[in-house]
Protein backbone atom coordinates (compact mmCIF):
# COMPACT_ATOMS: atom_id res chain seq x y z
CA UNK A 1 0.00 0.00 0.00
CA UNK A 2 2.92 2.32 0.69
CA UNK A 3 4.19 1.89 -2.86
CA UNK A 4 0.77 2.74 -4.27
CA UNK A 5 0.47 5.89 -2.18
CA UNK A 6 4.00 6.93 -3.12
CA UNK A 7 3.20 6.45 -6.80
CA UNK A 8 -0.01 8.45 -6.44
CA UNK A 9 1.88 11.25 -4.68
CA UNK A 10 4.43 11.33 -7.52
CA UNK A 11 1.66 11.59 -10.10
CA UNK A 12 0.14 14.53 -8.21
CA UNK A 13 3.54 16.20 -7.88
CA UNK A 14 4.35 15.82 -11.58
CA UNK A 15 0.90 17.05 -12.55
CA UNK A 16 1.33 20.05 -10.28
CA UNK A 17 4.75 20.76 -11.75
CA UNK A 18 3.26 20.72 -15.25
CA UNK A 19 0.63 23.30 -14.33
CA UNK A 20 3.10 25.45 -12.36
CA UNK A 21 5.76 25.44 -15.08
CA UNK A 22 3.54 25.91 -18.14
CA UNK A 23 -0.04 26.86 -17.24
CA UNK A 24 -0.92 28.18 -20.69
CA UNK A 25 0.37 25.04 -22.38
CA UNK A 26 -1.66 22.88 -19.99
CA UNK A 27 -4.80 24.92 -20.68
CA UNK A 28 -4.21 24.52 -24.41
CA UNK A 29 -3.63 20.80 -24.03
CA UNK A 30 -6.83 20.40 -22.00
CA UNK A 31 -8.82 22.35 -24.61
CA UNK A 32 -7.45 20.17 -27.41
CA UNK A 33 -8.22 17.01 -25.44
CA UNK A 34 -11.81 18.19 -24.93
CA UNK A 35 -12.22 18.38 -28.71
CA UNK A 36 -11.04 14.81 -29.34
CA UNK A 37 -13.58 12.05 -29.86
CA UNK A 38 -14.18 9.82 -26.85
CA UNK A 39 -12.85 6.78 -28.72
CA UNK A 40 -9.53 8.54 -29.34
CA UNK A 41 -9.24 9.51 -25.68
CA UNK A 42 -10.07 5.95 -24.67
CA UNK A 43 -7.39 4.57 -26.99
CA UNK A 44 -4.82 7.04 -25.67
CA UNK A 45 -5.75 6.08 -22.12
CA UNK A 46 -5.35 2.38 -22.87
CA UNK A 47 -1.94 2.98 -24.46
CA UNK A 48 -0.85 5.01 -21.42
CA UNK A 49 -2.17 2.29 -19.11
CA UNK A 50 -0.30 -0.44 -20.98
CA UNK A 51 2.89 1.61 -21.03
CA UNK A 52 2.62 2.30 -17.31
CA UNK A 53 2.02 -1.35 -16.43
CA UNK A 54 4.91 -2.38 -18.66
CA UNK A 55 7.26 0.14 -17.03
CA UNK A 56 6.28 -0.97 -13.53
CA UNK A 57 6.83 -4.60 -14.55
CA UNK A 58 10.19 -3.70 -16.08
CA UNK A 59 11.36 -1.71 -13.07
CA UNK A 60 10.02 -3.96 -10.33
CA UNK A 61 10.85 -7.18 -12.13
Amino acid sequence: MTDFLTALALVVAIEGLSYAAAPSAMKSLAAKAAELPEQTLRQMGLVALALGVFLVWLIRG
